[in-house]
């Protein structure tokens, strides 16, 4: 707190607020790139989905690092040439700026509102574990706090506090990851096979599933299929999530937006590969029907092998991480979104652009608490699942809704508004939709125990038709389909001269200060 009460004193304009003035350096936006990405889902989430499931819950690690080399071949620099504050600048840039705007905005605080749920899913579950509050009333308000606090946070610090927040989190939680995992290999010789033939013995019968691909998605056809469609989203969401395409815009140039993401991709990479101690050694020091049976079931895996391993005080460091994790990537998310309703749909759909930035920046700290507020009331009803599993949902919205839009934008000269907002919505829709009518949310029982897995808890509910887990496979191509379809039933005129001064910005950055300084 102190820290952002520091950096917030020289907000003064909408690009202090919403860009941290531009001045971060390619290395620093790097590691707070690392710092918004590695959420809870990534050290919480992971870590119980390898001590649960092993080989397959390392997949997680897998996608959300490979998905880094589209973002970083495909938007990273062309983003930070193109844009100024939000994905829809780019995206307005060559199409109707109205109409896409206002579906771009949509996009963004709906792939927030997913990735909020994650989050806030993950504090009730950690606080269980460490207070020992199993009664769901206490567990909403401790996941209430938690709000209130990045709110806070936010209010305060705009970008450049938040961004300040990542940097701090980013280095507390890979030090942390690293310090665990070298007690882990410690325990066992520093011999990582010895460490898996651990927790292959403590799972018992069955345990030589979890070095074998298949034990959570390889049961059915299904369920293989149910894995593609996460693999897809996994990796093709990065690259249209909207709290990263930010943090392009908080460097001075498309070159410092490469250097990120080639810092980014460095340490996100270090800390995938230390999921593997961290799953495998909570898998053979804690166990996982231990881990199963804690509040917050495999979101409790790491917290538990700190206190395996050192007691309450690693469990007290630990979870000072965790809740450091949920705050920054919380905060950059609700950055994200107040930007995206104050600067897009307010300022430039609701008042046409005729809007003073004082206006625009108390506009985007009401939105502030109400995205927080709405975060909360999310968290509470999300709280109990695998966060891992949340934060995919998100990543397919993304993929959906964003990612096709903007591929066409930045290299279809043919694209129009039409095919624009055929695809995000068209994306946005059919991902929700289906979402909705999922196991994820009603229907889903542990055939073991007959509790609900699901949202609903209520056994009895179950409204869901569609068979997957993750619809990606469906929606992510769907929506790229659609970008043509629309854009082809368009009567619309092709705007080549717009198209040939996008290229060439996005490619070179010349002329891309005058969108910055407008």
């Amino acid at each position: 707190m102190v820290v952002v009460f520091w950096a917030s004193r020289n907000n003064k304009s909408a690009a202090d607020y919403y860009a941290a003035g531009r001045n971060f350096t390619g290395p620093q936006n790097g590691v707070a790139i690392a710092g918004d990405y590695l959420s809870a889902a990534s050290f919480l989430g992971i870590a119980g989905a390898i001590a649960l499931n092993g080989y397959d819950g390392f997949l997680y690690s897998i996608g959300f690092l490979v998905a880094w080399l589209v973002a970083l071949l495909l938007v990273a620099e062309l983003l930070r040439n193109t844009g100024k504050f939000t994905m829809a600048d780019v995206l307005s840039f060559r199409l109707k700026e109205r109409p896409v705007r206002l579906a771009a905005a949509f996009a963004t605080l709906a792939v927030v509102f997913f990735y909020l749920l994650a989050q806030m899913a993950g504090a009730g579950g950690l606080v269980a574990l460490l207070l020992g509050v199993t009664d769901p009333t206490q567990q909403g308000i401790v996941i209430a706090v938690v709000g209130a606090l990045m709110i806070l946070y936010v209010l305060v610090g705009g970008m450049k506090g938040t961004t300040w927040v990542q940097i701090i989190k980013a280095v507390l939680l890979i030090v942390g990851a690293a310090v665990i995992s070298f007690w882990v290999l410690a325990k066992f010789g520093f011999n990582f096979s010895s460490l898996l033939d651990a927790a292959v013995a403590r799972a018992g019968e069955g345990g030589q599933a979890l070095l074998e691909p298949g034990k959570q998605y390889g049961k059915s056809d299904l369920s293989r299929l149910d894995f593609i469609s996460l693999a897809i989203a996994l990796v093709l969401g990065t690259a249209g999530l909207p709290h990263v395409l930010t943090r392009f815009y908080t460097v001075p140039d498309g070159r410092e937006a490469r250097r990120s993401v080639v810092w980014a991709i460095w340490l996100i990479g270090i800390f995938y590969l230390l999921t593997l101690a961290l799953g495998y050694g909570a898998g053979a020091l804690v166990g996982p029907d231990v881990i199963a049976a804690a509040p917050g079931k495999g979101n409790s895996a790491a917290p538990l092998l700190a206190y395996v391993l050192g007691g309450e005080i690693l469990l007290g460091v630990i979870s000072a991480v965790a809740f450091a994790t949920i705050l920054a990537v919380v905060a950059g998310l609700t950055i994200t979104a107040a930007t995206s309703f104050a600067h897009d749909i307010y300022a430039n759909v609701i008042r046409k652009g005729q809007v003073n930035p004082d206006g625009e920046l108390k506009v985007a700290r009401i939105t502030v608490v109400v995205i927080g507020l709405v975060a909360i009331v999310g968290g509470i009803f999300a709280n109990g699942q695998n966060i891992a599993f949340l934060v995919a949902l998100a990543f397919c919205v993304a993929a959906s809704a964003n990612l096709p839009t903007i591929i066409y934008s930045l290299f279809w000269k043919r694209f129009n508004t039409s095919g624009a907002l055929w695809s995000i919505y068209g994306g946005l829709t059919s991902t929700i939709v289906l979402i909705i009518f999922s196991p994820v949310v009603s229907g889903k029982v542990d055939p073991v125990t007959g509790t609900s897995l699901s949202m609903i808890k209520d056994t009895a509910v179950d409204f869901h038709w569609f068979p997957l887990d993750n619809p990606g496979i469906i929606t992510i191509p769907l929506a790229f389909v659609l970008g043509i379809v629309g854009t082809f039933l368009s009567k619309e005129p092709p705007h080549p001269e717009k198209f040939a001064e996008m290229e060439v910005r996005s490619l070179t950055g010349a002329g891309s200060e005058k969108a910055v300084t407008h």
